[in-house]
């Protein structure tokens, strides 16, 4: 450990919060810039929103959600809406701050009514979600699911999932939510930091009992029953994707402003914590994504009052060591080193058969080929030739990879939704300023009058009045105020905007792409134009 940084470079850095806790400019950190703010409850839920405007069954896996103080008025009457027209339904909220953590601060409500607005949520902004009423139980009892993803690569989109996870119990057996149970967090919230301080909470050295188990002991469960669990994780697959899909045209505005492109710097990867909750009828929800999830293989017994100690937890073991030993055999610089070497040799074995294939045919040719290929051979030095040769590579005696890729596996499936990485990538195109995250004036400008959008009908005095309304609206909201312009939620906006001006009959994540489409064939016309100028 090196609390005050090193001055001799590594291969890997590991960082305990984020991309900025030491200034590095080579190797690898298992932090993303970025992703702590993407993470946070109003970010995702706005990032999540945006998907669920273009592609709202796609989606529907995340709750419905308002984000307070902005959006109380808005909540109050969509509730008063839904309400009149089904006087049956009887919603129950759940009320999350944005930087909340453990659990600490959310609380359950009936009506919006209820919300606790005096002072502490003009101070503390927070996030409110239709609460899901009917999870599955296991034994009677609310659990979710913490799964554990590794985001290898943001370009290219490279994502691993965990096969195993932990599941984690509440501690009192779960009833629909009343007036009159609505307090008792221990059944309703399923935060292990909260749990923990229950009387009911059981520690087992047990994968299958406890208050904490593996996700697989749940899903044999499951199977048992006869419910088809093949599907199961094919959806929550699907979710992790869609998520992350949702996240990354923020972080890789965030990614060109800390490390631009052309610059020396680290590349980057992160484990990420999704927690997930599954309905009676086995649909997973997003609940949340953490970018620090806990990585303790242990828990705190107390012995005597006020006297404590470490003792192991098997549960945790199980799963959290086989993520952390897995990431770093993915990120492993010497990997990629011994898998050039061994294509290299590969590939003089090849020469070697091809050269000795033609010397076979043709007689009157000397071995000179042959022995020039034998000396590329013995240049690849011992060190390799043994590694490659009779004895076993290094991770011979480890167990297989518990991460499973699924992207860019499954990326023909998802490909479609990447629309708003599309406009992430105008918006950069056009910031200008290496290590900016906003767009000003004369950047918008210029990427309307690139992408030939300004006609008769919409005149370059309207693109400004358009930048002007929306650029102060999201900085109202509290939105980074470290630099002046326009944001990439901000810039999303307009060009949806712009979408629905130009392409009026199609729906909206059809208007949105024929207008990508649309910028990027002017501005690959553009290159083309500067490119021949240049050669000229």
């Amino acid at each position: 450990q090196f609390p005050f940084g090193r001055r001799l470079p590594c291969d890997i850095y590991w960082h305990g919060v984020s991309f900025h806790d030491n200034d590095i400019f080579s190797g690898q950190v298992n932090k993303f810039p970025g992703m702590t703010e993407m993470v946070r409850k109003i970010t995702l839920s706005r990032a999540v929103r945006t998907m669920q405007d273009l592609f709202p069954l796609e989606y529907n896996f995340y709750p419905r959600s308002w984000i307070l103080p902005e959006e109380f008025p808005l909540f109050v009457a969509e509730v008063r809406m839904m309400k009149d027209s089904d006087p049956s339904w009887k919603p129950t909220f759940i009320v999350k701050p944005d930087g909340g953590c453990q659990g600490d601060g959310i609380y359950l409500i009936k009506d919006p009514s209820d919300i606790r607005l005096t002072g502490s949520i003009q101070s503390r902004p927070a996030v409110v979600q239709e609460y899901i009423c009917k999870p599955l139980l296991v034994d009677k009892l609310k659990f979710d699911i913490r799964l554990y993803v590794l985001l290898k690569s943001l370009e290219p989109l490279e994502i691993y999932i965990a096969k195993d996870g932990l599941s984690r119990f509440c501690t009192e057996p779960y009833q629909e939510p009343t007036l009159k149970n609505l307090h008792q967090v221990f059944m309703h919230l399923t935060n292990y930091s909260l749990n923990i301080h229950s009387g009911n909470f059981i520690h087992s050295d047990n994968v299958n009992t406890g208050s904490k188990r593996t996700f697989s002991s749940i899903l044999c469960r499951l199977s048992s029953r006869g419910a088809d669990v093949k599907k199961l994780w094919s959806d929550i697959i699907s979710l992790v994707i869609k998520t992350i899909i949702a996240l990354t045209p923020e972080l890789k505005v965030y990614y060109q402003s800390d490390i631009p492109a052309g610059k020396p710097g680290p590349t980057c990867f992160q484990i990420l914590g999704f927690d997930i909750l599954l309905m009676k009828n086995l649909k997973p929800m997003l609940l949340e994504v953490n970018a620090n999830p806990s990585m303790r293989i242990e828990h705190e017994q107390e012995l005597s009052p006020g006297v404590f100690e470490n003792v192991p937890s098997p549960v945790d073991e199980e799963v959290k060591v086989a993520v952390i030993r897995d990431t770093l055999r993915l990120v492993d610089p010497q990997k990629k080193k011994r898998k050039d070497v061994q294509q290299h040799i590969e590939s003089c074995k090849s020469k070697i058969n091809i050269r000795y294939n033609y010397f076979m045919c043709y007689r009157c040719q000397t071995l000179e080929h042959v022995s020039e290929a034998n000396e590329e051979l013995l240049d690849a030095g011992p060190a390799d030739r043994r590694e490659y040769g009779t004895t076993r590579s290094p991770e011979a005696g480890l167990p297989s990879l518990c991460l499973k890729q699924v992207f860019p596996k499954y990326a023909k499936q998802f490909n479609y939704l990447r629309l708003v990485d599309r406009v992430a990538a105008l918006f950069i195109r056009f910031l200008g300023v290496k290590g900016t995250t906003k767009l000003g004036p004369t950047g918008f400008r210029t990427f309307v009058r690139n992408c030939k959008l300004s006609n008769s009908n919409f005149s370059m005095a309207s693109v400004d009045i358009l930048y002007i309304d929306i650029t102060r609206r999201w900085n109202s909201m509290g939105i980074d105020h470290k630099e002046s312009g326009m944001c990439l939620q901000a810039f999303v906006e307009a060009f949806f905007c712009l979408a629905q001006k130009k392409y009026k009959s199609l729906p909206l994540h059809e208007q949105v792409k024929s207008l990508i489409d649309f910028c990027e064939y002017h501005l690959a016309a553009l290159d083309e134009k500067r490119l021949v100028c240049g050669r000229g």
